[in-house]
């Protein structure tokens, strides 16, 4: 791993440190009146999402954790396992439903999400902002039931549940953002 100067620092950027790997959130280059330069950051755990504060003197070395990102298509579950294949080499990659986190509630087959990884472990997964998905089951409407912005509980085919507006069915297909699960629109 190649080692770079504080100075050197980029926001997206990912550092390995004596605790884990860490990503630069941001960071800002502090030359006070007296006294040594400093970098002041904001550090974000890849592993847990936990954000912290910390402090470097200017120009020491620290470790750059070089991540490998690919981008895998989702083909199938096996159990309780997700099975995706590499776009670009087309190797098959079988990955447990706690290193995919909260993405694993917006996956359908075929979908294609980029996986971080870290010497063989997976440190973080992008999927996009929002993704459309098929209401598996929710009460119907009733006729006449029209109060504005009144919401119900709908299951997705991928078993998450969300909150919908009343006048959404079972089957319709609709647009969940990734980011909060909440509803966006009806497709």
């Amino acid at each position: 791993m190649p080692a770079i100067s504080t100075n050197d620092f980029k926001t997206g950027m990912t550092l390995e440190l004596d605790n884990g790997l860490w990503s630069v959130v941001e960071f800002q280059h502090v030359k006070p009146g007296k006294g040594g330069a400093f970098v002041r950051s904001k550090l974000k755990n890849a592993r847990t999402g936990q954000v912290v504060d910390k402090t470097f003197n200017a120009g020491i070395k620290v470790e750059q954790a070089l991540l490998d990102k690919r981008d895998m298509q989702f083909l199938y579950r096996d159990g309780g396992e997700y099975v995706f294949m590499d776009t670009d080499t087309y190797e098959q990659m079988t990955v447990a439903p706690s290193a995919l986190g909260e993405a694993a509630d917006y996956l359908i087959e075929n979908a294609v999400a980029i996986l971080a990884m870290y010497q063989d472990e997976i440190v973080s997964v992008e999927i996009p902002a929002s993704v459309e998905l098929r209401i598996a089951e929710t009460e119907p409407g009733i006729q006449g039931d029209r109060v504005s912005g009144a919401r119900k509980p709908a299951t997705l085919e991928t078993g998450k549940v969300i909150q919908v507006p009343l006048f959404i069915g079972p089957g319709e297909r609709v647009k969940v953002d990734t980011r909060s699960g909440e509803y966006i629109t009806r497709v």
